[in-house]
């Protein structure tokens, strides 16, 4: 526990450094233009996808009086990636999970003030593999690699603390960590599926999972959804207080043109099966195969925070952020309150 605390304090004094250019970065945003980053792709991106092909950012915009507003969508995906742009004043935006989220909400208290604007998508993640000694995590041993988007501050990282803290105790909350790598989701299923980089497990999501499941060699050994306890916040957007109070009606068709892209995935999963499909041209997936993983009742496409706060809690009993939210609405700006979140 001592090494995760001194971790975590490091990591707090390197991101310090980062904050001292946030200010003069935030002011270099271009007048009339919003950059948001498209994310890491696949599902739990899926409705920033429709929102940039059917332009609704730009239509809310127009029937909110601001018709020359451009949208500018910047290909950046990663969580440190995406925290280091927002901070440096590269995006307006940041698409992320709640763990990476949450350490900029920490750590920009009275600076810049990174504050949750509405969930994306929440869906299970996969835990999986083809190593024949591996039925669940704790059978891991010497020579293991799990592949993680990041480590440490990604989904799968603090969901096997979240487990390792409650099967062992608080002080081993890290116990897994040693095992995990960074690496894309894409790079995860071809080193799985190939045996490369000597990776014997990835921690992945729709449809890179189902890529994965293909191969009949490939088992899930756990998912996020068993550890939280339920449904689970996979990706959300979030902003400055500062963009938020300046661009009131570029805020307000953001948020608008997300709740629209949710609607039209659910109404019309062929088409957004269809743009799923274009942009991953190489996922070896039908159409009918992309719809019926959108329609799986585990995927939700919804602005509705789920299970944030229980991350929040344990990244502050294990040190990695300072604050404690009272509840999840401590972490969204108050146009989301009246949704039933947690």
């Amino acid at each position: 526990m001592r090494h995760f605390r001194a971790v975590a304090r490091a990591s707090m004094v390197a991101a310090s450094l980062v904050l001292l250019m946030a200010a003069a970065g935030c002011s270099s945003r271009p007048a009339g233009e919003v950059r948001i980053p498209r994310g890491a792709g696949g599902v739990g991106f899926l409705p920033l996808l429709v929102m940039e092909k059917h332009g609704l950012i730009e239509k809310h915009a127009r029937e909110a009086g601001l018709a020359d507003l451009t949208v500018r969508w910047i290909d950046v995906s990663g969580p440190s990636a995406m925290n280091d742009a927002l901070l440096s004043g590269a995006v307006d935006y940041i698409a992320a999970g709640p763990p990476s989220f949450l350490t900029l909400w920490d750590r920009t208290h009275g600076s810049i003030d990174v504050t949750g604007v509405a969930a994306i998508t929440s869906l299970p993640m996969y835990l999986n593999t083809r190593a024949e000694h591996l039925n669940t995590i704790d059978d891991l041993r010497e020579g293991d690699k799990i592949a993680v988007t990041a480590i440490k501050v990604s989904i799968p990282a603090l969901v096997m603390q979240m487990y390792a803290a409650g099967k062992y105790g608080a002080a081993e909350a890290t116990r897994f960590d040693r095992y995990t790598v960074s690496m894309t989701h894409p790079d995860g299923v071809i080193s799985l599926l190939s045996g490369a980089a000597g990776i014997s497990a990835h921690f992945t999501s729709p449809p890179f999972h189902q890529r994965e499941r293909r191969d009949p060699g490939v088992r899930t050994i756990m998912t996020s959804d068993e550890v939280m306890g339920g449904s689970t916040t996979f990706t959300m957007l979030s902003t400055t207080s500062r963009f938020r109070e300046e661009n009131p009606q570029a805020y307000a068709a953001v948020l608008a043109a997300l709740e629209e892209a949710h609607r039209s995935i659910v109404a019309d999963p062929r088409n957004a099966a269809t743009l799923l499909l274009a942009s991953t041209p190489d996922s070896g997936f039908t159409v009918d195969e992309t719809v019926a993983m959108l329609e799986d009742p585990a995927i939700r496409f919804t602005t509705t925070p789920q299970n944030v706060a229980k991350y929040a809690a344990f990244m502050h009993d294990t040190g990695s952020i300072k604050t404690k939210p009272a509840g999840w609405k401590d972490l969204f700006f108050p146009e989301i309150h009246g949704v039933p979140g947690s």
